[in-house]
Parts: structure tokens; sequence; C-alpha cells
């Protein structure tokens, strides 16, 4: 069940609610039953482990970023007229 943050507008207390996304927002805070406002917070989400990245993107073989790195126009001199590369 997914965790929601909400301030009040009155006390200005912050407290998370375990909610259903299917449940209509909370309107009125515990402490003081001032009105409340639903908060974006981080995530709590992250990639870790093996996961996609290690198994579909990630080179297996020793050097080959460097290899591709080479190849590149920006090595090659070719962003000299880049606008990212001035300063």
């Amino acid at each position: 069940m997914p965790v929601y943050e909400y301030e009040c507008d009155t006390c200005r207390k912050s407290f998370e609610v375990q909610q259903r996304m299917a449940d209509a927002p909370l309107s009125s805070c515990p402490e003081c039953k001032g009105t409340v406002k639903k908060v974006m917070s981080m995530s709590s989400f992250q990639l870790k482990g093996g996961g996609w990245y290690a198994d579909g993107y990630a080179s297996t073989q020793k050097g080959a970023a460097s290899s591709s790195a080479t190849s590149s126009p920006c090595s090659a001199g070719g962003c000299a007229k880049c606008p990212a590369s001035a300063g």
C-alpha cells in the first residue's frame, strides 16, 4: 500500500498516511483539524542489484567504453563549434 505525505496549512505539521490508491485524499489534519494538502516527496523506489542495467546495457568487455569514446565526434574535435563546449 502506498504511503502519502501531507502538510497542514494551519499548524504546518507534515505527516505520512498509508492509503490505498482508490482512497480519497485526506482533507483535515488529525492534530488541529485544519486543511491539508498532499506533498510530493522523494520516492523510496531504487534500482539495486543486477537488474536491467547490468543485464541489458552494461558492457561486459573491459575497455569497451573507452574504445567507443575514441571514435566519437567529440574526441576528433567535432565539438569545437558546440555551444556546450564553450567556456
